[in-house]
Parts: C-alpha cells; structure tokens; sequence
C-alpha cells in the first residue's frame, strides 16, 4: 500500500531538521509550552498574519535556526472526524514543507484525540502509484514524530486505528487498479493473501457455483475469457453466535455487455467493483483489530463483458434460489451477482444481520449527487444503526423509499421478474429486485455508486478510489444493538 507518512514517537525533539508542529486555540492561544522568547515572536508573527487560529488553517514560521508549523484547532479539538481531519490537514502542511519532517512535542491531548490526529494523517497520506516509472522528489516520505507519555506505536489505541487504516488503504488499491491487472482471479488471490489475518478464505470457481445453481452471477460472466469467482472471508472472533454478514458486488470491469455502455467514461467503470473492494477492505480491518464478533464477507467476482457467448436481452436465467429473471438488460448485471451472494450468504450462514454494498444504479447519484450512498432496507433499526454509522465517519447515508408500486414495476410476462423496472426510480427498482433474494434476515443495500469513487479530494480522502464503506462497516459492527425486520415489514404491509 502506497502510503507517504512515516509515523513515530520520541518524546523529544529528534535531531535533525524537524519543524516544530504547534496547535493553536481559535483565540491564537498556543497549545505547547515554549520558552517565553519563542511564544513571543510566535504571537507576533501570527498577528502579522492574522493567523487566528482557525480549524485547519495553518502557517510555517521561521525563526532563526527552527521552524514551526502552526494548525488551528477552532474552539475545540473532539475525538473523531475533528481530530482526523485536523491530522489530515497537518500532513498535507507537513508535506509542503521543505524538510517533510515535522516533531509534534506533548500537548497533554487527551489519547484517543491524539491518536486520531496521527489516523488523520495516515489516511491523508495514501496516494497510487504503482504504474509510475518516474518517482520524482515529490514522493518523499512524510516524517511525523509524536511526543507523548502515554502513546506509542504499540498502544492498543495506535494499533486499532492502523488496521483501519491497512483495510481502508486495500479498498482503495483494489478500486485504483486497472481491469487488465485486477480481474476476477486476481481479485480472489489478493483476498487470500488476507489468510496471514486470521481469516478462513474460501473461493467458489464456476463449477463450484455452478452446482449450487447460480445461474444469474454465472451469466453475467459468461461473455468473458476471464472465469467468475465468489469469495468468503470468515472472521470468527465471537462464540457460537450468528455472524454479521457483509455481501459485494464485484464487477472488476462493466461494458454493459450485449447492452454496450456509451464509450465516453467507459474507462471509469474498473471501479465497478467498489462495493466489493469495501468489503474486502473492512474483513481486512476487521481481523487486523481482531473484533470480538463473528463476520463474514462474501463477494462475487465478475467481468461484464460482450463476446459471442454473451448473454443477450431477453435471456431468461435461473437464480441460486430457483426464481427466474428476465434479462432486459444486460447493463442491469450488478444486480444478477448480488442476486446469487446474498441467498447464498443467507441460507449458508443464517446471518443476524446483512448488509450489501455495490456500485447499482447511475439512477442514485441522479437522486443524491456524490454526497451520500444510498440506503435501502427492510429493517428500520438496521438503517437507523448505519445512518448513524455513516455521521460518525462521515461515510454518509441517506434512507430511500422501497414499497409494493416500486416493486410491482419488475413484473415480467415470461419469468418471476425483470432485473430492471421502468424508466424511472431505478436506484429503488433495483433495491426490490435485491429484496426479492432476501427472506427473514434484517438487510440494508448501499448504492454506493457516487461515493466509491471521488473527483475531488478532502482532508483525508484522495481524489480517485476513497475506501468508502470500510470505517462505515467496522463502525456499525463495533456499535451494532441488534436488529428486526417486523416493523418495517409491517408499515409495507399497510
């Protein structure tokens, strides 16, 4: 994984040209003690600059043989998205120095604020750059030393954070790479690799999937030289509990098939696979932090594309669970996948819980934009419980409508459904056609269609693959209270 931050702990000033990192109040009140002289001329620059100290803002002074790095708190420095952010703008003032070596002396920060700081830079930090030749001098490590009584680089809190981050970084290679360099094999290989973790992998070839009769994930890759996989990362870190199941759609490149997209973008859709990617990245994290729960992770691996042996429009193809869909079309292939995983996942492992995510529906952004992923489910304390999830990352989620007249809009003429609706509503026509694969178990689907991928970048995440859903994930589960689908169930009934 590609990161540039080089983290340590030295509770004093390493030698060397390292700029001194202070944090500043919103009132230009700064936060380390400093000898009498220095906090003078700090204050002095800093009103010069009219440097007032607010969140995220900073400024290097010098003064005579050292430097300081100067970020603004605001009014106050929270655990979480505060801190992170904070340490994600500090590695990005840390990188536009000329040293690239920064020593953040003790704040008397409380742990988990500090700790979140460092996680802040460390997300900031990744960038992609296997296929550059040329590492110019910009890719010099960033140096960051922490000084602090109680936190160091074996501390619970430092180590729980860093394999969040070793499962967010993953995500974001997978989602970076290339069709022609990550397809399906390639993709369950790399999921194996997670074994050294503790996870059981296991992975289903066509015969294997083909004998348990799923016949919609299997006809989605039939137009392809490349064979279909499905891939199941089992984390068994409880007792005998049911296990909290998460289920991805991973289409390592989408044509369209038979139902050929327009050229103009096509290149983007290697990220077509997002939704596995997050959930490869969250088992990763799961087992670097070793969750006391039981989790398990089931992706199905596809490549969509549209040779002679394609499936066509109007196709009819018979699901693991013995319903028969109509193709109309063959765009519509995420659904066909995740139609297969999560019958599969439900009556193998009779999970608590599901949740699936997948890059569905272009239908979505058009709802939300790029701002939040869409949310469907059958379980209101479910989607209630990852809402919250989403405020606590900010991984975002807004809660879709689903219902009988959205439902209704599958109906084929020939087969127990379509696997699209109308021309429109299509982000909640596809969620019923997923509902459709699911029997008593609590369920939410993510649309992450906007938000795998970002066109710009934040604090601390990059402009290109973002990792979305891994914090989302390992957060629901940490917080999880348990979940029914009759109220829900209920409300549609009436």
């Amino acid at each position: 994984m590609p990161v540039k931050l080089q983290l340590s702990f030295a509770k004093t000033a390493p030698k060397g040209d390292f700029t001194t990192i202070c944090l500043i109040g919103k009132n230009g009140e700064i936060i380390p003690h400093l000898e009498k002289d220095v906090a003078a001329y700090l204050i002095a620059a800093m009103a010069t600059a009219q440097f007032t100290g607010k969140s995220g803002k900073s400024l290097v002074i010098y003064a005579d043989q050292n430097s300081y790095l100067l970020i603004g708190t605001g009014d106050k420095l929270a655990a979480g998205i505060e801190a992170e952010n904070l340490g994600g703008k500090l590695f990005s003032a840390l990188n536009g120095t000329a040293s690239k070596r920064g020593w953040l002396p003790d704040h008397k920060l409380d742990d988990a604020v500090l700790a979140d700081i460092c996680f802040g830079a460390n997300l900031a930090s990744y960038h992609f750059d296997s296929y550059f030749t040329d590492k110019g001098k910009d890719d010099v490590s960033v140096q960051l030393a922490v000084g602090d009584d109680a936190l160091n680089a074996d501390s619970a809190l430092i180590k729980d954070r860093q394999a969040l981050a070793n499962g967010v970084f993953l995500a974001r290679d997978l989602v970076f790479e290339p069709a022609n360099k990550l397809f399906p094999a390639e993709f369950a290989l790399r999921c194996s690799a997670l074994s050294a973790l503790g996870l059981e992998v296991e992975i289903l070839d066509e015969a294997a999937m083909e004998k348990l009769g799923m016949g919609a994930l299997l006809g989605v890759g039939q137009g392809s030289r490349r064979d279909s996989f499905m891939v199941v990362m089992n984390w068994k870190g409880g007792g005998d509990e049911a296990p909290f199941a998460l289920v991805g759609k991973g289409v390592t490149f989408d044509t369209g098939g038979i139902s050929i997209k327009p050229a103009k973008g096509m290149e983007d859709m290697k990220w077509d696979m997002g939704g596995a990617a997050a959930v490869t990245g969250a088992m990763c994290a799961i087992a670097g932090r070793k969750l006391t729960k039981n989790v398990v992770g089931v992706i199905g691996l596809v490549e969509n594309m549209p040779d002679g042996n394609a499936q066509r429009p109007g196709d009819v193809v018979t699901a693991m669970s013995g319903k028969t869909i109509e193709v109309i079309n063959t765009d519509a292939e995420g659904r066909l996948v995740l139609a297969d995983a999560l019958h599969y996942t439900e009556t193998r492992f009779k999970p608590e819980a599901m949740v699936n995510l997948a890059t569905l529906t272009g239908a979505i952004i058009g709802s939300l934009g790029k701002e939040y992923g869409g949310l469907f489910a059958n379980s209101n304390d479910l989607a209630k419980q990852l809402v919250a999830a989403g405020e606590a990352t900010t991984e975002g989620l807004w809660q879709m409508p689903m219902g009988p007249a959205y439902d209704r809009m599958l109906k084929s003429h020939i087969a127990d459904m379509k696997n699209i609706g109308g021309p429109c509503g299509g982000a909640i026509t596809a969620a019923c056609f997923l509902a459709r694969f699911v029997e008593k178990t609590p369920w939410a689907h993510l649309d992450i269609a906007g938000k795998a991928w970002s066109d710009a970048a934040t604090a601390i995440v990059p402009k290109g693959g973002t990792g979305y859903g891994v914090r989302l994930l390992n957060r629901l589960i940490d917080d999880w209270q348990g979940a029914t689908i009759l109220e829900q169930a209920d409300e549609a009934d009436g």
